[in-house]
Formats: C-alpha cells, sequence, structure tokens
C-alpha cells in the first residue's frame, strides 16, 4: 500500500506551511526608510488558545461581545499569526501626523500603554506594519488559506506579552475549511 496523508491532516499541516510564508511575505513588504521594526510570532494550539481565552476575559471586563465572537474564531483556527511593531520610534521625516512638529520630539516624549495598545505612534511606522498585514493576507489568500485580519487578537496578545517587544499587536486568524469561518458571523 502507498504512504499517504489523511485529508485533514495534510490541511492542518499546509495552514502552518501558509502561515510561515506570510511571515516571510510580512518581513520583506517595503518598509520606510529601509527600517524594519515588524516583529512577528506564528501561534498554535494552546498559546492559540491561550489568546481566545484572553479574549474572552476582555468581552466580559469590556462587556463587548465582539471580543467574544473574534475568541470564537480564534478557537476554531488552526493558527493565528501575529503581527507588530517593535519599540515606537519615528522614521525623522518630522511630518506632524503624530502631533509633534519634529520627530525629536516625538521620540524624546513619554510612550503610555493606553487600552490596547502604546501611543502615541509614528503613522510610518503604523503604515509599515498595515503593508506588512496586506502582504501576509495577500500570500494566505494566494494559497487559498481563509483569514481576516484582527485587532481583537492584537489586544490579547498584548495583554499576554506574547511579542516582547512590541508596541501595537494585530492577528490574523488562519483556517481551511469548506466555508470561511470568518464571515457571516453573527455581531
Amino acid at each position: 500500500m502507498a504512504p499517504s496523508i489523511e485529508g485533514r491532516k495534510a490541511e492542518r499541516q499546509a495552514v502552518l506551511e501558509a502561515a510561515k510564508l506570510m511571515v516571510v511575505a510580512a518581513r520583506t513588504a517595503p518598509k520606510t526608510a529601509g527600517v524594519d521594526d515588524v516583529v512577528s510570532l506564528i501561534v498554535y494550539g494552546s498559546e492559540k488558545n491561550a489568546i481566545a481565552e484572553k479574549m474572552e476575559e476582555i468581552a466580559a471586563d469590556r462587556k463587548l461581545e465582539n471580543f467574544r465572537r473574534d475568541a470564537k474564531n480564534v478557537r476554531d483556527s488552526e493558527a493565528v499569526v501575529l503581527l507588530g511593531l517593535r519599540q515606537n520610534k519615528s522614521v525623522g521625516l518630522n511630518c506632524g501626523a503624530c502631533g509633534f512638529k519634529k520627530c525629536s520630539d516625538f521620540d524624546k516624549t513619554e510612550k503610555k500603554l493606553g487600552k490596547d495598545f502604546e501611543g502615541p505612534q509614528c503613522v510610518f511606522k503604523c503604515l509599515d506594519l498595515g503593508i506588512a498585514l496586506g502582504s501576509a493576507v495577500k500570500i494566505a489568500s494566494l494559497l487559498n488559506v481563509d483569514n481576516r485580519i484582527m485587532y481583537r487578537i492584537g489586544t490579547a496578545a498584548m495583554k499576554l506579552k506574547m511579542l516582547q517587544d512590541a508596541t501595537v499587536i494585530i492577528g490574523i486568524p488562519i483556517s481551511a475549511s469548506g466555508k470561511s469561518i470568518y464571515f457571516d458571523r453573527a455581531r
């Protein structure tokens, strides 16, 4: 009898391989001034479930059911790709989008943890994160892996300190099933 891989097992393995390719796409995405402050982590198994548990805690504390809804998506996913920004510094363009006239003023100001993330943030670093997220989900889409960008996952991952240097984290849950679990969800 020829060796074989059961379909569901192959799908799970493929989703984890896709996650690795998503991280590569995020890494190679263009960054402002060529400075890469994007950090990444792939979580699955008990780490993934810890995110879902933290999201359910946040849902109860804040009385926000969308955290609970998204926690179910995390539980039902094969893995989660986390992308974040390392540190909280400017790129030196003096654009003023952060509220400061000069980047040096922004860099000197005390950064504070808000409800979910640390701020203020440099708009160009946030754009870099957005481009990295777009590159990652593009790869997932090309590989037919269901995905959705979710800030609430990042909130839980921040509270769990999953990316130590990150000041902002966004999560991308991924799965392979007959119908995407991330859309047509109850509000």
